[in-house]
């Protein structure tokens, strides 16, 4: 199945978090929170301004983005759980760090 958001919804995947501390504790299933990091699968073709024009959405699927603990509403699509929310709802796109140079 296909599942694409209508208007400025997006379609996130979380990122599990890891199971153990820095420091080697194991983490047990009670204890975790569910992780505010996740993938974006699908996102929709944008939502109306006021003059009617249509505003496309800044995030792509693909990117690792950050959302607040209670964003969002989970779904089961294909045996996956999933969240919809709007693209309102993420709080900002993760981007991989590029090293910096070392002056010669």
């Amino acid at each position: 199945m296909h599942f694409r958001p209508l208007h400025d919804r997006v379609v996130v995947r979380r990122i599990e978090a890891e199971e153990k501390t820095s420091g080697g504790i194991i983490i047990p299933d009670t204890a975790k929170e569910k992780p505010q990091e996740g993938e974006v699968v699908a996102v929709g073709p944008g939502a109306r301004d006021d003059s009617g024009k249509l505003v496309e959405l800044t995030v792509k699927a693909g990117d690792r983005v950050l959302f607040g603990k209670w964003s969002g509403t989970e779904v089961r699509i294909d045996g996956e759980e999933l969240l919809i929310m709007k693209e309102s709802d993420i709080l900002g796109v993760i981007e991989q760090a590029v090293p910096l140079k070392q002056a010669a």
